[in-house]
């Protein structure tokens, strides 16, 4: 995409991500979600995966909301400054939830310790692959340094050393996540739509996304979501840096939320991210379930 920035209209419909910009009225017919505005659209529900409602003004029917739950569709609603806020996550994802939940509760410490090792092993795999697609290679050798250091539970933090060599090559050495900036603001953003697809995949898939592997906050509901997402963060972090936004509006919103849909192989395929998600959730739930790491099934960037 470069640093071009696409025209939105009314909604944006990318494949299966589905964006709703101003207000309107969305309601439910003959399997379609229909939205009804200064005219109106229709968009066949199984075409849809996430659902992202931007303005405050937009209204929806409960018979819509019925559908949506349904047929598994993530919607996301976002606040008046069209960042998101909250989502809609179902109180059964599977049929057979209650037999999941219990393996969840099982998984012994030390498979979710080598799950969570592995999976910050690929994190950094992937920040150290960015660095040298930039052509940071001191910085990139830096941060592969801290892979064949990483224990049981990454017991040492070599994640949070990486990433502070790692931010630091991205951004700037006086660059730090708290700050109050236009890249911190995209990053949280897109970080946020990645967060809401792993957490329909895991609800969908029957598991409860407040029992995490390594993340263990009392007040997040989203401790296993956190967990799986982390080695596609970058995915958010390459974007950023190549889009180089000066401002973070709409348009730049849209932008990140295209990370959906763009397209990276996984288990020797081409898929978009939101399906390579769907596969990489299932594959870390037969390896928790099987007590084997090697069936993990990881992305690989795709470049045309």
């Amino acid at each position: 995409m470069g640093n071009q920035v696409p025209k939105f209209d009314r909604f944006i419909m990318s494949w299966r991500t589905v964006v709703v910009t101003k207000r309107c009225k969305l309601d439910y017919q003959m399997g379609f979600m229909v939205i009804r505005g200064e005219e109106t659209r229709r968009i066949f529900i199984d075409e849809i995966a996430v659902l992202v409602l931007e303005d405050t003004a937009i209204s929806l029917t409960g018979v819509l909301l019925e559908a949506l739950i349904n047929q598994k569709i993530k919607v996301i609603i976002c606040d008046n400054k069209r960042s998101p806020l909250a989502e809609v996550v179902p109180y059964y994802g599977s049929y057979d939830c209650s037999r999941k939940i219990k393996a969840q509760l099982g998984w012994g410490n030390f498979i979710k310790g080598e799950v969570w090792s592995e999976i910050i092993r690929d994190k950094i795999m992937k920040q150290v692959e960015l660095l040298e697609e930039l052509k940071k290679s001191e910085e990139a050798r830096l941060v592969s340094s801290y892979l064949n250091h990483v224990e049981n539970y990454d017991v040492t933090n070599r994640e949070g050393h990486a990433a502070k060599v790692y931010f630091n090559a991205l951004f700037g050495k006086g660059f730090t996540r708290s700050d109050d900036n236009v890249t911190n603001a995209a990053l949280n953003y897109g970080y946020s739509i990645i967060l809401s697809a792993f957490n329909r995949e895991i609800v969908s898939s029957g598991y409860l996304t407040q029992c995490g592997l390594f993340h263990d906050n009392m007040f997040n509901y989203y401790n296993l979501s956190c967990d799986l997402m982390e080695s596609f963060r970058i995915l958010v972090d390459r974007n950023v840096i190549k889009n180089n936004f000066s401002e973070f509006g709409s348009l730049e919103k849209h932008i990140l939320i295209d990370i959906l849909n763009q397209l990276v192989i996984i288990d020797s395929q081409h898929q978009t991210v939101l399906n390579a998600i769907r596969i990489y959730v299932h594959s870390v739930f037969e390896a928790l379930n099987d007590s084997d790491i090697s069936i993990i099934k990881k992305y690989k960037i795709y470049e045309l």
